[in-house]
Formats: C-alpha cells, structure tokens, sequence
C-alpha cells in the first residue's frame, strides 16, 4: 500500500466566471461554470486519483474490449473531439462512471453481471452520454466545492466524515449525483449510441431490471451503487425500451448484435468479489496477504477496502475506523504528520508494543461547531512501513467506544497462517449446459451453493426458474 495524497488544483476562482456554451447534444445555449478546456483538466487531474484509489484491474484483453467498443462509440457520439479514456479498475462494487472531459470507467463487479456486449454497451453509451451532455460539467457547476463521502454503504455522521476520505476533486466527481432529466438523456443517448454501433439497445434496459432485482433482494438495504449513484427515473425499462425499437426502425436493424457467448468467454476467469491479493475479511477478520498482516474486524460493522484505506463502521453510525499507511519515517513523526493532516490536538500518548512489535499510541481531539471529536490511534512499526489504525467518536460516545477502538488495533499482527498468505479469489467461470432444466437444477449441477443461489440467478441475468436450454453458456463460480 502507498499512500497517496489526493490534492485538488481546482480553485474557487471559476465560482466568479461563468461561459454561455452550447450544449453539443440539445444545441440549446445554457450557463456552464466551467469551459471544455477547464472541463477537460479536471478529468485529467481526476484520473490518476481514481486510479490511484481503486487500482486498475489487470486484465489486457478486457480493457483492449472496452477499448474498442468505446472509442467506436465515442466517434460516433456528438463530441467525437474528445481524446476518450477508458478503464477498468479493479473494485468488486457493481458501478460505471463518467468524469468530465472524457473519461469512462467500469468495474469489475459491473463486468462480471453483464451478460452480453448489448448489455455493456447500453450502459457504455449511458456513461458517454453523460460527458457529451455535460452533465458532470452542469452538476460540478452547482457543487463545486462539495466533497461526496468516500465510505459508500457505511452510514457515519457527518463529523466523522473527513477522517474517511481524502479531500479530492477527482473522487467528488465519481460519486456525483444526476438528476432524473439527466439521466433520461443518457438513457436516451445510451441507447442511440448502441444501436449506432449495431447492438440490441433492449438488452440494456434489461439489465437495469437486474440491478433494481438486487436492490430488491437486499430490500434496498445497499442497492448496487450503480443505482445508488444513478437514480432510477419511474418507468425506466418501459421509456428504454420504447427508445430501443425506435431506433431499430430509424437505423433499419433487422438484426441487432446481442453476442452473449462472445461477452460471456471474455470475462471467464474475471475475480468475483474481494481479490484477496487487496486483502478480504474472513470470519470477523482483515488479512492481507501480500504485506503479510492481519487485524480484527468489529463484528456487526459495515467494512470497506480500497488500496488506500480500510474503513470500518458501526451501523449507527456513532463511530469510525480506518487502517491505511502512515507517512513517516519514525513512530513520532509519522504521529505527527497524522495531527497535522487530520488538524487533531494530541491530548497524550505513550510508547508501547502491539504484538511485539514497536507502536506508539496517541489520544487527541478535535473542536468542531457541533461539538468535540475524539480520536485513538496506533502507529504500528512492521516490515519496514508504519501503519496507522485510528477511531473515531463524539467525546460523549469515546468510553463507548474506547475498548473496541483499543481491541482491534492489539489485534494487529503477522500472518503466519499459510492458508490466509495463499487464498486464490473466486472467479467466473463459463459452463455448458449439459440438459435442458431450470436455472436451480443447473447450478445444483454444478455443484453451487444452495445460499448462493439468488447471487448466481442475478449474476446470470435470470430467474432461478428460468427454463435454461441443453447448450446454453452460464456462469458459475470457481478458483
């Protein structure tokens, strides 16, 4: 892990200027704070931060398909001038993003729940739709100086927030919000765009009811963060897939591209969920395996990993913690720098070991409008890198807390356990179905889970009483 600071050029001054552009896709005139040259700066300045933050997932015959099928679309969009990027990086949440000036990412947790190149490329026409519509560009105008959450599903108060994430223009962009007219366009252009290029725009209106199934399912608990970050306009399916068959009329496609077995033998061997190589929990228990440590998990918590940070939350809300690499090249300097980042008041602290290995431990607290904040933390000496564990709460909450702050950061410690150092992640795998059956006896055939069952069914696209046909390709999971 390295630990990078996000810093955002981007300065108020554009709040003073404000540009009358017209819009390239409606062509009607409207106030943009920000010019395509600032526009395509801040994707620039947005791209290695996001990178940075998640990873780019290795995988060059994948990324050179997106490649492809996203600069064809891009040339045909109605901002072809934009040098387009796109990528995918290496997260196990079901997303797709737009940053402005051209930049397009999926992730892998989005990869594996496709189940055709239609299906990808509706959503790769939605996501350019929104950099040619110059949404992120009208929605960063509102919110300019507005930083998003980082913790995703975890529920923290807001006071606690900062301690999360880092200040960064380019992650506030990922997580921007569009509103229900702007989604409709993209929806609309999404579907333009596919069909332009020669693919059964339906199919992405299909896989919009898979992702409302699994947020469904979850009793919209977490809904897939596509849907979290997009929200679902009314009647969504019905309006794409009018749109679909309008434009198979307009283009005269009799026969759409839909490529199921294509897509499908493109993504076998994709990880699925946590790649243990970026650490995972197990069992109320984070290891990572590569840098070789380990430490307990609260039980009960909301948990996220990046290759940044490890957060972790109680589902009130009440409390923060997180693990990442401390910068510094001793115990108290690393300390230090901590203090400074984070504008904490250091209120005590002593030398000790955790597991023998050297640590120093650090109280401080911080002043804010609505009252004290206090924090614990551990600077962890070990294979030649400090880690930094700290909690987070009120000052009236800190004796609620302080015990669990305190267990979890004496838990940390060496792997040694060669099972933990040499987990492989599961990954997809693509099956043939041998006889013709439904979708719950062809998985029983391949030996899945029965608690994993509804994961598989939305993972194929299907309802596990789908009638599936001798010889169709599914996905099961394996090593």
């Amino acid at each position: 892990m390295k630990k990078i600071f996000l810093i955002s050029s981007l300065t108020a001054t554009v709040l003073f200027f404000s540009e009358c552009a017209k819009n390239p896709v409606t062509g009607k005139s409207q106030v943009a704070l920000i010019s395509e040259k600032q526009e395509i700066a801040m994707g620039k300045e947005a791209d290695p931060q996001i990178i940075a933050e998640y990873g780019l997932y290795e995988d060059a015959n994948l990324q050179a398909f997106i490649n492809q099928k996203g600069k064809e679309m891009a040339a045909i969009s109605h901002r072809p001038n934009l040098d387009y990027q796109f990528r995918i990086v290496n997260s196990n949440i079901l997303n797709a993003f737009a940053v402005p000036g051209g930049y397009v990412y999926f992730t892998r947790g989005i990869m594996a729940h496709f189940n055709s190149e239609a299906e990808f490329a509706g959503v790769l026409g939605h996501e350019i739709g929104h950099i040619t519509a110059r949404h992120s560009v009208s929605q960063q105008s509102k919110a300019i100086l507005g930083q998003i959450g980082l913790i995703g599903a975890m529920v923290v108060s807001p006071q606690f927030a900062q301690f999360g994430q880092e200040a960064s223009q380019g992650l506030s962009l990922l997580f921007l919000k569009f509103g229900r007219d702007a989604e409709r366009q993209s929806d609309d252009l999404g579907v333009e765009y596919s069909s332009k290029i020669g693919y059964d725009a339906q199919q992405m209106a299909d896989f919009f009811t898979v992702l409302q199934r699994e947020g469904e399912q979850s009793g919209n608990a977490e809904l897939p963060t596509f849907l979290s970050t997009h929200p679902n306009p009314g009647d969504r399916h019905i309006a794409v897939a009018k749109k679909a068959t309008e434009w198979k009329q307009k283009l005269n496609l009799t026969s759409p591209k839909i490529n199921r077995n294509e897509y499908l033998h493109r993504i076998e061997g994709l990880v699925y969920g946590d790649d243990p190589r970026e650490g995972y929990l197990e069992n109320n228990v984070f290891y990572h395996p590569v840098l070789k440590f380990q430490f307990n998990v609260p039980a009960n918590w909301n948990y996220q990993n990046t290759p940044q940070k490890v957060n972790m939350a109680p589902k009130d809300g009440k409390a923060l913690m997180f693990m990442t690499l401390a910068q510094g090249t001793s115990l108290q300097q690393a300390a230090n720098t901590a203090m400074q980042q984070y504008q904490l008041t250091a209120t005590g602290s002593r030398e000790t070991t955790v597991n023998g290995l050297p640590a120093l431990m650090v109280e401080a607290n911080q002043q804010q409008q609505g009252g004290v904040v206090n924090t614990l933390s551990y600077f962890i000496q070990y294979n030649n890198a400090i880690y930094q564990i700290t909690g987070v709460t009120s000052q009236a909450d800190y004796s609620s807390y302080a015990n669990t702050f305190n267990n979890v950061m004496q838990s940390f410690r060496q792997v040694t356990d060669q099972a933990k150092l040499n987990k492989q992640p599961e990954r997809i795998r693509i099956k043939t179905v041998g006889q013709t059956a439904t979708l719950q006896q062809v998985l029983r055939g391949f030996n899945m889970a029965d608690n994993r069952m509804n994961e598989l069914a939305l993972l194929n696209g299907m309802l596990l009483t789908d009638q599936v046909q001798k010889g169709t390709l599914i996905k099961v999971l394996g090593q």
